[in-house]
């Protein structure tokens, strides 16, 4: 003879009090809809952060010489870049590879200096896939070749110098030997990308010319940047290009390159898990509440089923079974109320503009998207359901014991 049908019994159970279920999911789906949104959000601004970085410098994946993120050097660099591109392309999470020299000079003009940053690179080889800066260019052209004798210059680090297009600027950095050497270039470009201090400190450089004056070969560089279908791979590529280039080359991942900005998503990161902790207890708060109220009620129908043959294990599943329906029904409540919200501010997003500063904000030199959208990794959406669906089991363990703890004899006497 079969057992009785628990899921059944539980499911009409639920049912009995119509308002309290009803509450119990709008809380649930509430407290989920919160957080896919702020755990969306992140995983979009976080993944567009992560990607303007590595195109603003060394990639997602950067190989240099083991000293150079310590003691900076143009005689710090990476010999054979060539072989250790095509190297690194043979992993398949590696899309692109690029050869930079990246460093600090002094500019000069005829009446004002200026210190900046420069990126020097291969024109032919990069796009704005690759330097996010490329298609930044809002007045002249963009550098022709890796050869050119041009430089482009950010617009405020242009305003300072107090130069136009076709000026000459002087450009004062140490070689590898360790001299002081000098190029000349005229201004071919000017751009702007509303980071304050990228476009008050970034100018872009023809590698070749550089390699001339800094005494490099044509086969070599201070980095070799690696870009990466999906920044959350660095690791795993840094670790396994590592066991082969090092000790003789260094290979870092973007966190370690740019560890201010990554100091920073972390704390957001934490914030927003902190956030997703609360609204748990909360949603646990109203499920106990729920399941807890209705065993209370009940003791007297508990304590019949136990006369009649139900044994304390079968009234434990029965109340878990209740506690698993509410669980299962909160998220299909929590996805229909986040489907509509979730694909407006995924495809139209919200527009941050008014609330930015002047001039653009920018997090370790990298420029903050005014735009706000919602884009969650599948692993997080599948994360938040599991740890909802086991909040909501955990809440009613204590219940259910509860339950099967009544003793017949006295619970068949309440009134």
């Amino acid at each position: 003879m079969s057992g009785p049908n628990l899921k059944g019994m539980a499911w009409r159970n639920i049912w009995r009090n119509r308002r309290r279920t009803v509450i119990t999911l709008v809380s649930i789906a509430f407290g989920t809809f919160l957080a896919v949104v702020f755990t969306g959000m992140g995983d979009h601004s976080w993944t567009k952060m992560i990607d303007l970085a590595a195109r603003m410098g060394g990639g997602h994946v950067t190989l240099q010489h083991p000293e150079y993120l310590d003691k900076p050097s143009f005689a710090r660099t990476v010999k054979g870049v060539q072989a250790k591109a095509r190297r690194a392309a043979d992993e398949p999470e590696v899309h692109r590879t690029a050869a930079r020299i990246v460093g600090a000079m002094m500019l000069a003009t005829a009446r004002e200096s200026s210190g900046a940053v420069f990126v020097a690179f291969d024109p032919a080889a990069e796009d704005a896939d690759s330097l996010a800066v490329y298609d930044e260019v809002v007045q002249g052209t963009m550098l022709g070749s890796s050869s050119d004798r041009g430089i482009v210059l950010g617009v405020k680090l242009a305003q300072n110098l107090g130069v136009v297009l076709g000026k000459k600027v002087v450009y004062t950095l140490t070689s590898k030997s360790g001299e002081i050497v000098s190029g000349m270039a005229r201004v071919s470009g000017i751009l702007e990308t509303g980071a304050p201090s990228v476009d008050a400190g970034l100018c872009l450089l023809p590698i070749d010319t550089v390699r001339e004056i800094l005494g490099y070969t044509d086969d070599e560089a201070t980095q070799v940047a690696l870009f990466l279908g999906d920044n959350r791979d660095s690791e795993d590529v840094a670790r396994r290009l590592g066991v082969e280039l090092e000790p003789e080359i260094a290979v870092r991942t973007w966190s370690e390159v740019q560890a201010e900005l990554a100091g920073f998503i972390a704390m957001k990161v934490s914030g927003t898990e902190m956030f997703e902790l609360i609204l748990l207890v909360l949603v646990a708060a109203g499920i106990f509440n729920t399941l807890f109220v209705s065993v209370m009620e009940r003791l007297r129908e508990f304590g019949i089923m136990m006369a009649i043959g139900f044994s304390p294990g079968t009234l434990f599943r029965l109340v878990m079974w209740e506690s698993l329906w509410l669980g299962l029904m909160g998220l299909v409540a929590a996805v229909l109320l986040t489907a509509g919200p979730y694909y407006y501010f995924n495809v139209h997003g919200i527009d941050m503009t008014a609330m930015v500063s002047k001039g653009g904000a920018e997090v370790a030199g990298v420029a903050v998207d005014p735009m706000m959208r919602v884009a969650i990794f599948p692993e997080h959406a599948v994360m938040i359901a599991a740890a909802v669906l086991l909040t909501t089991l955990v809440s009613g363990l204590y219940p259910a014991w509860r339950a099967g703890r009544v003793e017949p004899v006295e619970t068949i006497r309440l009134v």
